[in-house]
């Protein structure tokens, strides 16, 4: 290694790392920069902003923090044309460096105008802005809400033309209608009046004024903004934007129920005039009060003429007083004839109610009564008697047939004890046992398989013969078909082994007889 370089200082990474960011920050401690903004996807999760700028030679790296973002009323998006101030820095996590910005406005008009159309397009795309989601104002609202600066000559003009036109209970929701925090306020605003209850202490408004005076488009950008544009198109009471001037437009101006060119002019929509209301309703009274004049000559005209037109009153009652004399003079008689009718009905009855025909009927109750009670046990005598009688009848018929149910019992039993002792005596005769019986033996090979046939039989096979009594087991030595003479005997003896005959548990019942052939 040659001397010089030998000389050389030497660093670790983290301590060049930490040189480097001095220099860049001492040499570029506060910088402007002009660039479109790339990469960008919103907040990350811990709320940072992290993407670049960049032109058409170079990409810078740039970093916003939480509260920074929070604070910023132009926010990045992907595309847009920014200046961005803030302190130059590296990082030396990844050996770059970036830009930590503090403060971000669009480059120039023309990019807010870009940023504005393309913002109004993606609302009117979401349908905030359609008519049929409008409001209608009503005509004389009880409470107005009114959504400006406090400070401002604007709320002085609403309420001067309110005064004039038709004076009504005012609610003023103080905001910042430029700067910071401006656009958060006005929209929590237009949704604290809507939240607020229909009755109570403060009620909720009838209709909402969101007013500001005149101003560039960056003074006005705040009722730009997406939140605010929602709120508007979201509000339950009706609402009227007055923000600038005649010229001037925003998008609060789309989603609102009613767009006034100026303020005075929103308070000129929001009611009518009282003096000319009050003429009106005068001219509507005096209109009323002479058509019911009109009317009522009217009637009293056809009155008159529907009187002449009909008979007097004597001729009406004429008739009706005649009838009335005649019926005065037939009622003396009448009443003395009715008087008499019901006086003689009142004799007979009092002639039947007399007390010896009372003491005479009651006399003939009780003798009807008493005959009546001794049937009555003599019936009950008779009814216990019939039915002893018939629970006799039953007693003995249920006795005998028991005892005759008793006796069919032990004559099936016998029928079926007969009937068994048949099938046992079938069975034994069917059965090989009776053939063994009779002198005969069966040869089974030493699987145990029965063999009806010599010709399956084998010099040298084991044979199993079984007799009445019992098996025995032998070896074939020679076979021979039948007519043949048997050989000479050997003299040599064939051993066999003779065990006793176990009973075999046939499969056609509990006799232990088995088959013939197996």
């Amino acid at each position: 290694m040659p001397e010089a370089q030998a000389n050389v200082a030497e660093f670790t990474v983290s301590e060049l790392s930490a040189h480097l960011r001095r220099t860049v920050e001492d040499a570029y401690g506060y910088v402007r920069v002009r660039g479109e903004v790339s990469g960008y996807k919103g907040p990350s999760p811990s709320g940072h902003v992290y993407f670049r700028l960049k032109d058409d030679k170079a990409v810078l790296e740039s970093v916003i923090w939480k509260g920074t973002f929070r604070r910023m009323r132009v926010k990045p998006e992907e595309g847009l044309e920014v200046i961005a101030s803030g302190k130059l820095t590296t990082f030396a996590g990844s050996s770059k460096y970036q830009i930590v910005i503090d403060a971000l406005e669009p480059a120039g008009l023309g990019a807010l105008m870009a940023l504005l159309e393309a913002r109004r397009a993606k609302l009117a795309a979401e349908g905030l802005f359609d008519e049929a989601r409008k409001q209608l104002l009503p005509y004389l609202p009880e409470v107005i809400g009114v959504v400006t600066s406090p400070t401002g000559a604007v709320i002085r003009d609403i309420l001067h033309r309110l005064a004039d036109r038709f004076p009504r209970h005012v609610i003023v929701w103080p905001v910042k209608v430029q700067g910071e925090d401006s656009a958060a306020q006005v929209a929590a605003a237009i949704r604290g009046f809507n939240a607020l209850p229909e009755t109570g202490r403060i009620r909720r408004p009838d209709l909402l004024i969101v007013a500001r005076g005149g101003g560039s488009l960056e003074d006005l950008w705040s009722f730009n903004e997406e939140s605010v544009v929602r709120a508007a198109a979201d509000s339950m009471i009706p609402l009227i934007s007055a923000v600038g001037h005649e010229t001037d437009f925003t998008l609060i101006d789309f989603a609102a129920d009613r767009r006034a060119p100026t303020p005075t002019a929103a308070a000129e929509m929001a009611v009518p005039v009282r003096a000319d209301l009050i003429a009106e309703l005068m001219s509507k009274a005096r209109r009323a009060l002479a058509c019911w004049q009109r009317a009522q000559d009217h009637r009293r005209t056809e009155l008159r003429a529907a009187a002449r037109a009909l008979p007097t009153a004597e001729e009406l009652l004429a008739t009706p007083r005649q009838r009335l004399d005649a019926c005065a003079e037939r009622l003396p008689r009448a009443l003395r004839a009715n008087a008499q009718i019901h006086h003689t009905q009142f004799s007979r009855i009092a002639g039947r109610l007399a007390p010896q025909l009372l003491r005479t009927n009651v006399e003939r109750r009780r003798v009807r009564l008493d005959a009546c009670t001794l049937r009555l046990g003599t019936a009950l005598k008779t009814y216990r008697e019939t039915q002893l009688s018939r629970v006799s009848r039953a007693r003995d018929r249920v006795t005998a047939l028991a005892d005759r149910g008793r006796r069919a019992m032990l004559a099936l039993i016998a029928t079926r004890d007969a009937r068994l002792e048949r099938s046992h005596q079938l069975l034994r005769a069917f059965s090989y046992q009776s053939v063994l019986e009779r002198g005969f033996a069966l040869v089974r090979d030493d699987a145990g398989r029965p063999l009806r046939s010599a010709a399956t039989v084998q010099p040298g096979m084991p044979l199993d013969i079984e007799f009445t009594d019992g098996c025995v087991g032998a070896t074939a030595q020679s076979v021979r078909k039948a007519g043949e003479a048997a050989p000479a005997p050997a003299a040599q003896s064939i051993p066999m082994s003779w065990k006793p005959r176990k009973p075999k548990t046939g499969s056609s019942g509990g006799s232990g007889q088995g088959s013939l052939f197996g």
